[in-house]
Order: C-alpha cells, then structure tokens, then sequence
C-alpha cells in the first residue's frame, strides 16, 4: 500500500454517553474501506479515570487503547493496547535520549512497531520492518481531520495502530513534554506522601 494517503474527518458529536461526549472520526482508506476512531467508547465497562478509544472498520482490525484519563486521552502510562482482544507489549523510556530513546515500541501479532512523535506534536510515525504509517492530525487539540500516508507494505493492521494512537495523550515523546511530565511521575512514585 505504499503511496496510499487517507483523510478521516471528525463526525458530530452529538452522542453523550455515561462517559461524556463521544468524539469520532470516519474515513474511507483505498482498497480497504471505512475506517472510524472514536473515544471514550461508549460501552465501556471501565472506571471514569480511565478511557478508551478504538478503531474499526470494513477491512479493519478491532484496535482498543485504555490508559488513565488526561485532558480527554488516555495516557501512554500503565496503558493496554489490544488487536482483536489479543494484549500487545508496550515498553518506552521516559527518560530516553532523542525522539527514538522515547519511542514507544509495540509487540502484537507478531510484528515489532516503533511509534515516534515528528516535526511537531501534530506528526507522529508508526514503523516496522518494512512498513510505515506516518499520521498528521489538523491541530493538536481538537483536529478536524486526521491524515495518513501508508509507505512500504503497510496494511490495515499496521493502519488501524497508527490511527488508534491517535487519540492517546502521547505529548511526552516529545522532549519538551517529557519534561513537563517530569514533576507527575516522580509524585506517582512517591506512594509515601
């Protein structure tokens, strides 16, 4: 799918479910269809602190991420990424060096995916061996429109994490928001106080 660009603009959100209003976008990706991202998901079962947000589509995957609500997002920290149910290994530092010493890095379904934050807090790449997803969103906060270019052999796997991560609260892989999360994670560990 290299070369293939997709576009997915935010619907009305007009839903208020248990959790508040629910946001979604909705695009069509060539070849494999429509494609929709939405947050909090409304039938989740979870606490108020945590959301959850989750793509799906024609073609698509079921793509889940739950984390510790922040400004709307679920948080990167202590945070679960799940295809089709199956859990992925999550692992990144929060005190790595350069934007590929923060990156998150996935396991899932047998592939091995480096997500990194580039030229701004509104680009952000998923990549593997082979692959790539490279995502921009409108703005930072509340984005009209989430634009993707796939490269490489990218597929809707490798399309539906990228789009997933998304609507993470992901601002601390970039090196001026590891430093501004820098005071909440040392209070996080300081469970004395």
């Amino acid at each position: 799918m290299s070369g293939v660009s997709f576009e997915l603009h935010r619907a009305a959100s007009s839903a208020h479910g248990r959790k508040g209003e629910i946001y979604s976008w909705t695009g069509e990706v060539s070849g494999l269809g429509r494609i929709e991202l939405s947050f909090p998901t409304e039938h989740s079962d979870y606490p108020a602190e945590y959301c959850e947000v989750a793509v799906n589509g024609d073609s698509f995957p079921l793509v889940t991420y739950l984390g510790l609500r922040y400004l709307r997002r679920p948080l990167l920290a202590r945070g679960e990424l799940r295809v089709d149910w199956d859990p992925a290994d999550l692992s990144r530092s929060a005190y790595g060096w350069g934007r590929q010493g923060r990156a998150l890095r996935i396991q899932v379904k047998g592939r091995s995916y480096t997500y990194v934050q580039v030229g701004g807090k509104r680009s952000h790449e998923l990549t593997r061996p082979g692959a790539g997803v490279s995502m921009r969103r409108s703005s930072w906060n509340h984005p009209r429109t989430l634009s993707g270019t796939c490269s490489g052999a990218a597929d809707a796997l490798d399309i539906a994490v990228a789009v997933v991560l998304e609507a993470v609260y992901t601002r601390n892989l970039s090196a001026a928001g590891a430093l501004v999360s820098m005071p909440g994670r040392f209070l996080n560990r300081c469970n004395f106080l």
